[in-house]
C-alpha cells in the first residue's frame, strides 16, 4: 500500500503556462513528497513573457473551494499568493482562524506577496497599511522581494522594511532583485536575522521562481522541518530549479 502523504494547500492564480502561480506551487509539492491541493484566486491571461489580464475570484468562492477540500484533508501548512486586494487576504486568513470544525486548529500560513507580474502587470497600486499590519499578525512568514517589502511597509530601504514588518511575522527577504547582494536572503524572525547565501553559480531566471521558493519553504515546513531548516533547503531546490536550464520555465527535480 502507498505511503499517504502530507497534504499541502495552495491558494493562487492560475498561469495557463505553468511556470508560476498555483500549477508552479503544485509541481513543487508533489517534487517534495507532499500532495499538492489548490484553491484559485485569480485567473490569469499569460504565458512565460507576456502578460494581457487577469479575472478575480471573489473571495467567497475562494473559500468554498477550501471548505470542500477541508472536509476531506487536513493542511498543516497553506501557501497564500496572488490575492485581488488585502481585503481578500484578510477574509482568507480570518477563515482560518476561526473555523472550529476543522481538525487542524493552526496551519502554517505564508504568503507570498505577488504586487507586480514578471513580465510587467501590476496588480496592485496601493494596500491599507494599517489592515496590513493588522493581517501579518495572524501570518507565519511572508517572502517579500525587495520591492514587495517596499510597498506592503512604505519603507524605501529594503532592510529596514523588512525589519519593520518582522515586528508582525516571520519575513523571508529575497535576494533575487538586490544588485548589492545578489541572491543572497534575510531571515527577519523575533530577535534573530539569519543570512542565506546562494551555493549554486550558473543560474538563470525563471518565470515563477517567487511561487516555487515559498512553496519550496511551504513543502519543508509540512515534513516537520524547522523555518530556518525550511527555507535553507528551499534555497538549494530553487537554485536547482534556477539552473535546470536557460529557459524561462524551469525543471522541477523529484
Amino acid at each position: 500500500m502507498a505511503e499517504e502523504r502530507i497534504c499541502v494547500l495552495s491558494i493562487a492564480g492560475f498561469d495557463p503556462s505553468g511556470g508560476a502561480g498555483i500549477l508552479a506551487d503544485i509541481k513543487t509539492f508533489e517534487a517534495h513528497k507532499v500532495c499538492g491541493m489548490g484553491a484559485m484566486s485569480a485567473l490569469t491571461f499569460q504565458n512565460d513573457v507576456e502578460f494581457d489580464n487577469v479575472r478575480w475570484i471573489e473571495a467567497d468562492d475562494i473559500l468554498k473551494q477550501i471548505s470542500m477540500l477541508r472536509k476531506r484533508f487536513e493542511f498543516t501548512v497553506i501557501k497564500i499568493g496572488l490575492v485581488q486586494n488585502i481585503d481578500a487576504l484578510e477574509k482568507i486568513i480570518m477563515y482560518f482562524n476561526q473555523k472550529p470544525e476543522t481538525r487542524n486548529q493552526n496551519p502554517f500560513l505564508i504568503w507570498d506577496p505577488i504586487i507586480k507580474a514578471s513580465a510587467g502587470f501590476e496588480f496592485h497600486k496601493m494596500f491599507d497599511r494599517e489592515k496590513t499590519f493588522s493581517v501579518l499578525k495572524n501570518i507565519f512568514l511572508i517572502t517579500p522581494n525587495t520591492n514587495e517589502v517596499k510597498f506592503l511597509s512604505g519603507i524605501n530601504y529594503p532592510i529596514k522594511a523588512a525589519e519593520e514588518l518582522s515586528k508582525y511575522c516571520n519575513v523571508l527577504l529575497k535576494g533575487g532583485h538586490n544588485k548589492k547582494e545578489p541572491g543572497i536572503d534575510y531571515l527577519f524572525m523575533q530577535n534573530k536575522i539569519e543570512k542565506i547565501f546562494p551555493t549554486k553559480t550558473g543560474i538563470f531566471p525563471k518565470h515563477g521562481s517567487g511561487c516555487v521558493l515559498s512553496s519550496a519553504i511551504a513543502s519543508n515546513l509540512a515534513l516537520g522541518n524547522n523555518l530556518i531548516t525550511s527555507c535553507y533547503n528551499a534555497k538549494k531546490y530553487i537554485e536547482r530549479f534556477l539552473s535546470s536550464n536557460q529557459t524561462l520555465l524551469g525543471v522541477h527535480y523529484v
